[in-house]
């Protein structure tokens, strides 16, 4: 009868296990069908990813082509191909741009690494893609030495101008140093009174525009080491040239000059028009004039127009367009992403400030409408005095068809300030299969630390500390994560209009805005800090165990519960502390920083980018510690399984017996203790999608269920819990049949297969108690009593 009743424990056990794996795995198949589902339906009616060639990318219903293409495809050849001239090599130029040779001037010169020529790939007047002759610089002259030159600019002005444009026309080895100096030559070339040829000034505009091709990085320290003001004089004296070209334009890929003679037959105003291109780039023929406009008129391929206002002043007028905000380093306004911010200059040539004068713009911004949404702008200028911009006499002006309008009442170099909110694409509340999950876990990590503690005195374990505080900090781990994970923002309503109040035109701090959320960046520290202790535990219990089966002969280290107290809570506290102390520190304490710790999406630690990995708070400060752990866990339970939980004893006749199923759950019970299943987490990085997902989901389905699975082999398993289930099972049986239940004793023959099991390895004996941890001595003793008088009889 006892045993019956032993053996509908078990089987109970089984089937309740058995649904419950089938359950979830039927849940898990059943969501693979339905995102593949999706997937494949929403692939049908998407826009092809390939529509857009050669590296272009698909971009507000149009694609942006890089500069060596054009076309409405970017199928269309836009450069000079590879090419020799005299001893000089070029790699492929594309149109509008100087190619540097590849020949370098050699290591002990003065230019050592940089090209001893450039050459440049420009359109004919009958419209076709040539090659210019090479331009060959000099291996004794840099852009230090060419400052020590500028006294003789009047006569050395070609030289010198070439010379400035050879030396920058690789931007990406363009050091702070190399931008002063390069501002400081090019500025002194366009200065009216040094009297440089014209030519000279033409090839300088090629030299800023190549530039402004350096990094945002280096212009800033750039404009920290400039005690000369170059970056203003530079601006300043592009203005007065821009005056000197009659009607030319001069059109360079980061710089745009447009100069506008006016007569007796002139109106009013002067137009100036900038139209959009294939490419993030200026291109020759994207400028327009119109001398008689008398009002804006945008269209749909507008990028940006400014309206003159002269009245009755028919001076000459002139416009320069930057293609950036790299010259204007502003203290006001941070610009961190690489949105289109064009600057326009428009201006008469009179001595002063006309006082009828004014101007009217639009912008048209150029940005990824996919990914974000236009905030707030303000309409501002760039102020010599204050060297920064400022919104006096400049204000919001109302338009239609989504520009953005403008009026100023004076001329200078005008731009919006734009910023721009993340269109966040927020996850969807945790589905049934998660959910299920994190139940059964915090249900069977609560039953796990009530036991543990409740039982600790019956079954003389030394690993219940550990067991309870891994349980603890998963059990508050699964909590967070059910509760909290959202991002509370997700509920906000987004406003999509642009505020035109004339009365609100503040500079904004930097160019994109994010709503604050501490409550979530508190989450996200919180589960940071629980799942590095989570593994924490698990490398501790590794190590217990390690002490208590490898080196058995070895007492424990004094005070090991204490030190393994002290390193399980306080470690991962010293390491989340650091991490936030440390990009609060970076940030300036601005409200931004946490962005830096966490994502927006969900409350949990930013996914660092390509470019920027090896910075990444995440990596330092979870992929590595976690990495770490999980190495030494694998060596840990390879040792353990191998030297004792699969080796047979063969002098012991128990060992002999014992079937590979006991000796499989106990390699699954230090296996989900240890955290070994985490490691499917690295699959799930594999950059196929189809492979990923199907990790994604044997991962949701060890790891979310990890409670449960330590309820199942630490708690279910135990003698104690069999010995009070079989109880609770008898009386309950005994409250439905009407019978007296029999004198509660745990079956025979369980408790010898138990005794069994804890003899199968020398080692276990009267040490380890994890994989079952219930060996109570008087009931063990009972088992050989009652068995010795079975056998006598």
């Amino acid at each position: 009868m006892r045993s019956c009743h032993s053996c509908n424990i078990r089987v109970l056990v089984a089937i309740a296990c058995g649904l419950l794996t089938g359950v979830i795995l039927g849940l898990g198949i059943w969501r693979l069908a339905v995102r593949i589902q999706r997937g494949v339906s929403t692939s049908v009616s998407s826009t092809p990813i390939q529509f857009c060639r050669n590296g272009g990318t698909w971009q507000n219903g149009r694609c942006i082509c890089t500069e060596e293409w054009k076309g409405l495809r970017c199928t269309i050849a836009n450069f000079c191909e590879n090419s020799t001239y005299m001893d000089f090599t070029f790699d492929r130029i594309p149109v509008g741009r100087y190619g540097p040779s590849l020949q370098t001037c050699p290591a002990g010169t003065v230019n050592a690494g940089n090209p001893r020529a450039t050459r440049l790939c420009n359109v004919s007047e009958y419209g076709e893609i040539e090659l210019q002759n090479a331009m060959i610089g000099s291996c004794t002259e840099n852009l230090q030495t060419l400052e020590t030159q500028i006294k003789d600019i009047t006569t050395e002005s070609k030289s010198i101008s070439a010379e400035a444009q050879i030396l920058t026309s690789d931007a990406s080895k363009l050091t702070p140093e190399n931008i002063t100096s390069a501002t400081r030559v090019t500025g002194q070339i366009f200065n009216k009174s040094r009297g440089a040829e014209s030519q000279a000034k033409r090839v300088a505009i090629t030299t800023v525009s190549q530039i402004l091709d350096a990094s945002e990085d280096v212009f800033q320290r750039a404009a920290e080491i400039d005690s000369e003001n170059s970056f203003s004089t530079l601006i300043e004296q592009m203005e007065s040239y821009s005056f000197s070209l009659g009607d030319e334009t001069v059109v360079e890929p980061n710089l745009a000059i447009q100069s506008v003679t006016r007569g007796s037959d002139s109106g009013s105003s002067v137009l100036f028009s900038v139209q959009k291109g294939s490419s993030g780039s200026l291109v020759s023929g994207e400028t327009s004039v119109n001398k008689t406009a008398d009002r804006l008129n945008p269209d749909g391929q507008t990028e940006l127009q400014i309206l003159l206002n002269t009245g009755e002043n028919k001076d000459s007028c002139g416009f320069v367009v930057y293609q950036n905000n790299k010259l204007f380093q502003s203290k006001a306004f941070t610009a961190t992403s690489n949105f289109s911010q064009k600057i326009v200059s428009g201006k008469i040539n009179t001595n002063g400030q006309a006082p009828d004068v004014s101007v009217q713009m639009v912008f048209n911004p150029t940005y990824d409408r996919r990914e974000f949404q236009l905030h707030s702008y303000a309409c501002v200028y760039w102020n010599f005095s204050t060297k920064d911009w400022d919104t006096h006499g400049c204000q919001k002006d109302e338009n239609s068809a989504g520009f953005l309008g403008c009026r100023c009442n004076h001329t200078t170099n005008f731009a919006v300030l734009m910023t721009f909110k993340k269109d966040y694409q927020y996850p969807e509340s945790l589905d049934i299969l998660s959910n299920i999950g994190c139940a059964l876990s915090i249900a069977g990590l609560a039953l796990t630390i009530m036991f543990q503690i409740v039982t600790r005195k019956i079954r003389k374990t030394s690993v219940t500390w550990v067991l309870v505080s891994l349980c603890t900090s998963m059990l508050i781990f699964n909590l967070l994560f059910v509760f909290g994970i959202e991002n509370s923002n997700k509920n906000l309503i987004s406003d999509s209009d642009i505020s035109v109040n004339p009365n609100n035109n503040e500079i904004p701090v930097r160019d994109t805005t994010d709503t604050p959320n501490p409550s979530c960046t508190a989450i996200a520290a919180l589960l940071h800090y629980f799942l590095l202790v989570t593994f924490t535990w698990n490398g501790l219990s590794a190590t217990q165990l390690y002490f208590l089966l490898i080196r058995t002969m070895k007492p424990l280290p004094r005070h090991f519960i204490l030190i393994i107290s002290l390193v399980g809570w306080g470690v991962p506290a010293i390491v989340v502390g650091v991490t936030v102390g440390v990009i609060y520190a970076q940030s300036g304490n601005k409200s931004y920083w946490e962005l830096d710790y966490r994502q927006e999406e969900i409350c949990w630690l930013a996914i660092p980018r390509s470019d920027n990995f090896v910075k990444s708070p995440f990596l330092w400060s979870f992929i590595v510690p976690v990495t770490i752990i999980l190495i030494t866990n694998i060596a840990i339970f390879i040792t353990i399984t191998v030297k004792v939980l699969w080796k047979n004893n063969q002098n012991l006749t128990s060992t002999k017996k014992v079937s590979s199923l006991k000796k499989i759950l106990s390699t699954l019970s230090i296996a989900v203790v240890f955290g070994i299943t985490w490691i499917l987490a690295y699959a799930m990085l594999i950059n196929n999608d189809d492979i990923r997902i199907v990790f994604s989901y044997i991962f949701c389905l060890f790891n979310t269920t990890q409670g449960l699975q330590i309820f199942i082999l630490y708690t279910v398993r135990t003698k104690v819990f069999q010995s009070k289930a079989s109880k609770v099972l008898k009386s309950l049986s005994s409250s439905f049949d009407g019978v007296n239940p029999l004198p509660s004793m745990t079956p025979l023959r369980l408790r010898v297969r138990m005794y069994n099991m804890l003899r199968v390895i020398p080692s276990l004996n009267e040490r380890f108690r994890l994989l079952e941890p219930s060996g109570m001595t008087e009931e063990t003793s009972l088992s050989e009593s009652d068995q010795a008088k079975s056998s006598t009889q």
